[in-house]
This record gives C-alpha cells, sequence and structure tokens, in this order.
C-alpha cells in the first residue's frame, strides 16, 4: 500500500511539471468519460500535454479516451480538462485512478465536473439523454480513501452527505432546460466492470435505488470531496441496462451514442462552468 509521504511527493512532483507548462492556474476541472472527449476542442488558447509526458500519470488504455490534459479557458474560466479517465478495471489501484485529482486539488482547483457514459436503470431514461447525477452508491469493493489518509488535502473521514454539489445541481437542471432538455437527475451506481451487468445485477440495482450504471466516476468523487472540492456530475446514458433492453451490450453502442449527442453535451457542460 502506498505511503501518504509517497503519494505527496509524486502529486507535489507533477504538479510543478504542470505549472510550468500553464499560463494560468485552473480554478475547474472536467473528466471526460468515454467518446466525450470533443468538448476539450472548445477550450481557448489551450495547451495539450499527453499523459504519457507527465511524471507519475497512468495512461488511458480505453477507446474513447485521448489520453491528454487540455489546459487553457471556457467561458472566461481557466479550466483543466482530462481527455480520458483511468478505471480500476484497467488494472489501475485507487490511488492511480484518484491520482489527477490529487493533482488538481494541489493546484489550486477548486471545482470539478465528472462526466460518463451510463447504462440506463431507470425506465424514463432513454439513449441520448443527460443526467445529472444526485448521488451515488459504491459497489466497486473498494474506496480511494482506504489506507493512510492524505491529512493535507482533507479529513480521515470525510462526509460525503452531498457529495454532488446541491447548489450547482439546480444551476445546472436550469441550463438543461435552456437547452432544450427534459431536467433529468438520478442516482450513479459504480460497478468494477469490465463486464457489463447481468440482467439480476441490474434488477438488484433497480431494486436498491441506483438510475444509472458505469464503471467510473465514483472513486473520483470521493477523492474531489474529501479534498473540499465542489462537484458535479453529468451523465450520458448511451444503453438500457441488460435486462431492460434486449439488445446486446457493447462499448461500440456506447460510442455511437455519445458522438450524436456531443454537440448538445458540450453546450451543457461550458454553460454549467459559466453558471458555476
Amino acid at each position: 500500500m502506498i505511503k501518504e509521504k509517497t503519494l505527496t511527493t509524486k502529486f507535489n512532483e507533477t504538479k510543478k511539471y504542470l505549472l510550468e507548462k500553464i499560463a494560468e492556474t485552473p480554478v475547474t476541472g472536467v473528466i471526460l468519460g468515454s467518446g466525450l472527449g470533443s468538448f476539450a476542442d472548445l477550450v481557448e488558447n489551450r495547451i495539450e500535454i499527453p499523459y504519457r509526458d507527465i511524471p507519475h500519470f497512468p495512461l488511458s488504455t480505453v477507446k474513447g479516451h485521448s489520453g491528454k490534459l487540455v489546459v487553457g479557458k471556457v467561458a472566461s474560466k481557466p479550466v483543466i480538462v482530462m481527455q480520458g479517465r483511468f478505471h480500476y478495471y484497467e488494472g489501475y489501484e485507487m490511488h492511480e485512478v484518484t491520482f489527477p485529482v490529487r493533482v488538481m486539488q494541489a493546484m489550486g482547483v477548486e471545482e470539478l465536473i465528472v462526466t460518463n457514459a451510463a447504462g440506463g436503470i431507470n425506465p424514463d431514461y432513454c439513449p441520448g439523454d443527460l443526467v445529472l447525477i444526485k448521488d451515488h452508491i459504491n459497489l466497486l469493493g473498494v474506496n480511494p480513501l482506504r489506507g493512510a489518509n492524505i491529512s493535507i488535502q482533507g479529513p480521515r473521514f470525510p462526509d460525503m452527505s452531498e457529495a454532488y454539489n446541491a447548489a450547482w445541481r439546480q444551476k445546472g437542471l436550469e441550463v438543461m432546460k435552456n437547452a432544450g432538455l427534459k431536467a433529468k437527475q438520478g442516482v450513479y451506481a459504480a460497478a468494477s466492470g469490465p463486464s457489463y451487468e447481468t440482467p439480476a445485477e441490474i434488477k438488484y440495482l433497480r431494486t436498491i435505488g441506483a438510475d444509472l450504471v458505469g464503471m467510473s466516476t465514483v472513486p473520483e468523487v470521493i477523492v474531489a470531496n474529501h479534498a473540499g472540492m465542489k462537484v458535479l456530475g453529468i451523465s450520458c446514458v448511451t444503453n438500457l441496462a441488460a435486462g431492460i433492453s434486449e439488445q446486446k451490450l457493447s462499448h461500440a453502442e456506447v460510442i455511437t451514442v455519445t458522438d450524436k449527442i456531443e454537440k448538445v453535451f458540450v453546450k451543457v457542460v461550458s454553460n454549467v462552468i459559466e453558471v458555476s
């Protein structure tokens, strides 16, 4: 298990490297999910830094995750955008999955938007819907705060009663209405993957209150809350979960749906940054 001093040294070295590359310290961080990387094209005066060039950064291995940081401005606000994230199912440890969030907090990032492609469990959802996350259920079998507490970033036992900032979420719902979308919010369940869930598992998830299911997001949100960051979560429903639809599930379907919704997604994310 990695020691607090070791992890702190690593993210401070990464912080130093990044701050030497950019002109202005970011205020808002954005993590882009599968097939949602086109938002980074909206960043003005951007600097692109491949993950492979960043000290201690993991590498994205999943199709639809470009694998680079994009730093610049959106809606006149300095932002840092992850065009591709890291997943537990890729074989990374939780401290690696959440390492970029640690670095963002050390750099001075105050708020974080996490996005993902998710399966729809709620029967009111359709492929292509954007849904704000109001809460989550961690079924990954592990918590990213396990082990030595990173005391310079947060407390040993952080509160998670409002993991997704309520005031920002309300503004996000207004943004969705103004974009001509149905203002939807729901509970996101995180499973470890990489296999999709069985119909019986989806029935269980629906019973315990999940509206959406995916394989990411929750670790980053837990660490962001530990570090005192304000969080907004957005899911793009790319398919109906197993047992709700008879259609077989595939990652190709995920990318196809996100391609269709990308223009609306980009508009919504840029507007929630503006109202944050």
